[in-house]
């Protein structure tokens, strides 16, 4: 008799969903739980979509030309040089970032904490996994000395570690590691022949503008690349991603293997959704105008709510990018204990919700052990409801000023100040120490 694989559903898709039944059940609810950005469509882009609804053809499996090229130009622009058939696109960059364990073979090492997605990936393939814990401020890399270890263990145990997956910037810590961290990384996968899966959805969304370093700038030969339009974009639901290849032996070889397991599996990316994503990651001025302004935004909101969880008592990272904070609130666990009788993560986030009303997810879910204090927070949900109130949001001067974000942040900082019985400030004037984000 097969196995059947046992891989439960995504923590973050199932919280989202958790909280939309709630919603609609009438709850007043905080959603920072959700990954997905919260704004609307950019009108160019919508316009391009629009214009492409005719096209029903599969076209290549690897994606159109006119997409790929577009690709190849926005890595271009970001120092990796690129070729267009080097690009492979699909239908969002989770499906890529599977085939590609698919197509790696062996083992897979994946840091702690990581996106909830990572093991998973390697379970359904059939893999097993290493987990390996990041350097403190270094989200999304696992420690390159303790990589080299572990793996060099690992293999004199019988395993077949080849392939570590990083995120560069990471969720769920929103660190963007250092370039020193990813060139010790890079070291290492060539000592140990390993190939870098380098997860870059995040990568337009560092707060100061400032491109974070891609391990394919550093192992150009063994590292794949993916992003994306969900998060820079905020067009999650129209499913669209790419994989950069490396060039030479490893590049062909995973060509052969992505095409193969494409045509299998989704044939090709949506037609009319890659006439617009070309058009995307062409980068026009209107793009352009539009990602800086939601790199903005998430900066400013998620520095607020950081702040409060740090008058809270909890020890956080400075946030450098994304919307997502990872608090922990092990300074205050034994207060937590007495005043509410819970003793870790997944309990703080179950009485979050039952009392509060406030979605957050535990950090076991990104590979914390049992008993961590660490959460995880996103801001992306806090810019409103409807069209209208997330383009307000977006183009506002001051989005702490804007009612609903205002609000939002209000009810975090009167609940956790209930929870922890600190004075958590609910006037907002802008981050307190963190520089101006542009």
């Amino acid at each position: 008799m097969t196995a059947t694989l046992a891989v439960g559903m995504s923590a973050t898709l199932e919280a989202e969903e958790n909280l939309a039944r709630r919603r609609l059940a009438g709850a007043d609810v905080l959603s920072l739980a959700s990954g997905e950005i919260g704004l609307l469509v950019q009108p160019t882009i919508r316009d391009r979509l629009a214009d492409a609804a005719g096209e029903i053809a599969y076209g290549p499996v690897v994606g159109s030309l006119e997409l790929r090229a577009a690709a190849a130009g926005y890595f271009q622009r970001r120092g990796l040089p690129t070729e267009p058939d080097s690009i492979v696109a699909g239908p969002g960059s989770k499906p890529l970032l599977f085939a590609s364990v698919l197509a790696a073979g062996g083992d897979v090492i994946v840091p702690v904490p990581s996106w909830v997605s990572y093991a998973a990936h390697a379970q359904l393939a059939g893999r097993d996994v290493l987990p390996v814990p990041i350097r403190p401020g270094q989200g999304g890399v696992p420690d390159p000395s303790r990589l080299a270890r572990a793996v060099v263990r690992a293999r004199r145990d019988g395993k077949d570690p080849r392939l570590v997956v990083v995120t560069v910037p990471d969720n769920p810590t929103g660190n963007v590691a250092d370039h020193a961290v990813l060139a010790e990384l890079a070291a290492v996968a060539r000592d140990l022949d390993l190939l870098v899966l380098s997860d870059e959805i995040y990568s337009d969304l560092v707060h100061d503008g400032r491109p974070a370093t891609s391990p394919a700038a550093l192992a150009p030969e063994r590292t794949i690349v993916t992003t994306g339009l969900t998060k820079n974009m905020a067009l999650g639901g129209w499913r669209t991603g790419v994989a950069r290849l490396p060039a030479g032996r490893h590049g062909e070889r995973l060509l052969d293997l992505l095409r193969g397991t494409a045509s299998q599996i989704w044939s090709s990316p949506p037609a009319p959704i890659q006439h617009a994503a070309a058009y995307a990651f062409d980068e026009p001025p209107a793009i352009r105008d539009w990602m800086a302004a939601s790199r903005r935004l998430h900066a400013v909101v998620a520095r607020a709510a950081a702040e409060l969880f740090r008058a809270a008592g909890a020890e956080l990272d400075p946030v450098r990018a994304t919307c997502y904070l990872y608090p922990s609130f092990a300074p205050v666990g034994d207060e937590l204990g007495r005043r509410h009788g819970v003793s870790d993560a997944a309990g703080l986030a179950r009485l979050l919700l039952d009392r509060y009303g406030v979605g957050v997810i535990a950090g076991p879910a990104f590979g914390e052990e049992p008993g961590s204090w660490r959460l995880r927070a996103s801001t992306s949900q806090l810019y409103g409801r409807t069209a209208a109130e997330r383009s307000t949001a977006l183009h506002a001067d001051d989005p702490l000023r804007v009612p609903w974000i205002a609000r939002s942040l209000h009810r975090l900082a009167a609940v956790l100040a209930e929870l922890t019985g600190r004075s958590v400030p609910a006037g907002f004037d802008g981050p307190s120490h963190q520089g101006d984000p542009s």
